[in-house]
């Protein structure tokens, strides 16, 4: 079932479920982007939020806290934390929070192929609150996206908080972002700007804290000196946060090619907190994974742009940068994946220009070959998902492939059939 609440956008598939009105409703043809119909009147709106509570919700109520974390000593919240962290399964492979990049369809693609749990993009949380198509269109989510972090931006505690509530019951985790380096955060005063700010960086972890019925989580950067980042991290520990993923890299290292991530300053992080520690850069590919998994120690890594151009990499494919003397042919592509994902997004619609952006990350190799198909792309002021199919097999007829590989340790299997649906369809399909 897809259910549209008050607040945001949600499909459920539950078989007992009567169909409610929502903007993912699919059509039997493959639909163009348009604007989303208006919502619901507001009785009908609450009438089905009250059904969805009793019913397809039900998993969710289950990972409820009873009390909110700050009400307990200090040893509580951190048997709290580790005991919520045990029932979600310690999910390992985890697919971080990308701005236009990390939505629900991407998410599940990642799922399909290893990642244990993802993070939203990063919302706004005053427009957030502000915006219902803000809402419909940046976060979207369904019954087989868990365990799911959401993530707000934030330099207001009460603003915060009202956008946190809108989303806590299909949760396992709201994340403050303490690490966009961008200007856009700097303008914004927000991500790794509250670095300079610490108080404000407290206040919001304590206001959700104290009054939020899920865990809250945080991601950061790390400070040049190793002191103050153990200072900053063990603050927003005692502030009441369950979670912590650190990033390795200062605020001013953007650029991940340029700068690698300082695993020792994680497993310092690691070492200095009672709460479960993610580790964020620098994977590339599996034996990253486990290389950084062993020598850092935390619970679980997020890689994010590795991702965007294989979204297979946790399922042990890599790309050809990444070849070795035991890598073979995965038997799988980047064409493959893009044509899953467009499927995904005809089954839960998101803005084209998160489509679009999905086509260049993951094709970029294949359009430098074929320059020209990129330039048409580039063109084409309105997509379809004709089109882009379309752009899929004129590639294929030009006999561009280019594969996917793995090593011999982490073969993974892909059924000739399924391998069949992964193409692209033809406009007489």
């Amino acid at each position: 079932m897809i259910f549209k609440s008050k607040t945001l956008t949600l499909c459920f598939s539950t078989p007992n479920s009567r169909p409610l009105i929502s903007n993912l409703l699919m059509a039997q043809t493959r639909p163009v982007h348009s604007d989303p119909p208006p919502p619901l009147q507001q009785h009908e709106q609450q009438q089905e939020v009250e059904e969805e509570k009793s019913s397809s919700l039900s998993d969710t109520a289950a990972f409820r806290l009873e009390s909110p974390t700050l009400c307990l000593t200090g040893e509580a919240r951190i048997e709290r934390a580790w005991s919520h962290w045990n029932k979600l399964g310690r999910p390992k492979l985890i697919v971080a929070p990308m701005v236009d990049n990390s939505e629900l369809p991407f998410r599940l693609l990642c799922r399909k192929y290893g990642a244990d749990a993802a993070y939203t993009p990063m919302l706004h949380s005053r427009i957030f609150n502000e915006t219902e198509k803000y809402r419909n269109e940046e976060f979207t989510t369904c019954k087989e996206d868990r365990p799911l972090f959401v993530q707000f931006c934030a330099n207001d505690p009460d603003i915060l908080l009202d956008a946190a509530r809108r989303v806590e019951p299909y949760c396992d985790y709201v994340d403050i972002n303490f690490g966009c380096p961008q200007r856009i955060a700097r303008r914004g005063n927000y991500g790794a700007f509250l670095m300079d700010k610490l108080p404000v960086v407290k206040s919001l972890v304590e206001k959700l804290a104290m009054n939020l019925h899920v865990p809250v989580s945080c991601k950061i950067r790390v400070f040049p000196k190793l002191e103050d980042t153990l200072s900053y991290a063990k603050m927003l520990e005692d502030a009441g946060c369950s979670l912590l993923a650190v990033h390795g890299r200062t605020r001013d290292e953007k650029d991940g090619k340029k700068f690698r991530a300082d695993w020792n300053a994680i497993k310092a992080v690691k070492n200095a907190l009672r709460i479960p520690v993610l580790a964020n850069g620098n994977v590339r590919h599996m034996d990253d994974v486990e290389n950084c998994l062993e020598e850092t120690g935390c619970d679980g890594v997020l890689s994010a742009e590795s991702l965007l151009e294989n979204p297979a990499l946790f399922a042990g494919f890599r790309t050809a940068e990444w070849i070795e003397e035991s890598t073979k042919d995965g038997n799988l592509d980047q064409a493959h994946l893009l044509v899953e994902y467009l499927k995904l997004c005809e089954k839960y619609p998101v803005p084209w220009r998160m489509i679009r952006s999905h086509v260049h990350k993951l094709l970029g190799e294949w359009f430098r070959i074929h320059p020209s198909i990129r330039e048409e792309l580039n063109a084409q002021s309105i997509l379809t998902f004709e089109f882009l199919y379309g752009i899929v097999n004129r590639l294929r007829e030009q006999g561009v492939r280019i594969p996917l590989y793995q090593k011999d340790t982490h073969v993974t299997e892909i059924p000739a059939d399924e391998l069949a649906s992964l193409q692209a369809p033809t406009a007489s399909s």
